[in-house]
């Protein structure tokens, strides 16, 4: 990257400069550096692609873990409210046991009023539990691909170091190794867009 006057670039970028032109200058076999320096800028764009994807899974489920954290406050909220309504028909139901016959018919319209809210409390506070519960369920559905994500985008970097190391020891071995290891990464990152 040299827009800017100064260049910026990687040990593996070096390495893959200085081999080239040796093996360039000294009639090597440019045919697997070439392979090789291919495979490392797909392997590279992939990652980091998967890179991106487990970032963003990360961050939904950041996301879907704070909206669980707010609808729980919200239940409690709510179930502190029904506790309150409860208290207020206990007192209404003592007010009405001890009150006079003409005064007993008052405190209980009270009751059923509070009965009644209540009821709407609490099946506004199960609805919002459920929410909450929904949330983290989802939160964790994105935190297990986030790791899905993260194990391809692991895969595919030591891929590249392996092909740094086949560049400079020129084991065959090696560059089938990094072929492996990268194929690993791409099934696992596979896996992680097929949400398993």
């Amino acid at each position: 990257m040299s827009g800017a006057g100064f260049h910026v670039h990687g040990p593996h970028d070096h390495e893959l400069e200085h081999a080239t032109q040796h093996a360039a200058a000294h009639g090597g076999d440019t045919g697997m550096i070439n392979q090789i320096a291919m495979f490392t800028a797909v392997i590279a764009t992939v990652g980091a692609i998967f890179a991106y994807m487990g970032g963003a899974t990360q961050a939904n489920a950041g996301l879907l873990k704070n909206d669980a954290a707010i609808k729980k406050t919200e239940a409690s909220n709510q179930w502190n409210y029904f506790q309150a309504k409860s208290t207020k028909q206990s007192l209404a139901e003592v007010s009405r046991d001890l009150a006079p016959a003409d005064r007993q018919a008052f405190y209980q319209a009270k009751i059923d009023r509070y009965e009644k809210e209540k009821n709407e409390i609490k099946a506004n506070a199960e609805k919002i539990e459920a929410e909450a519960k929904e949330a983290d369920k989802q939160s964790e559905v994105q935190m297990h691909q986030h790791h899905r994500w993260a194990q391809a985008t692991t895969a595919l970097q030591v891929a590249i170091a392996l092909a740094a190391i086949a560049l400079l020891t020129k084991k065959k071995w090696l560059e089938w190794g990094m072929f492996a290891v990268a194929g690993i990464g791409v099934v696992i990152g596979a896996l992680a867009l097929a949400h398993i």
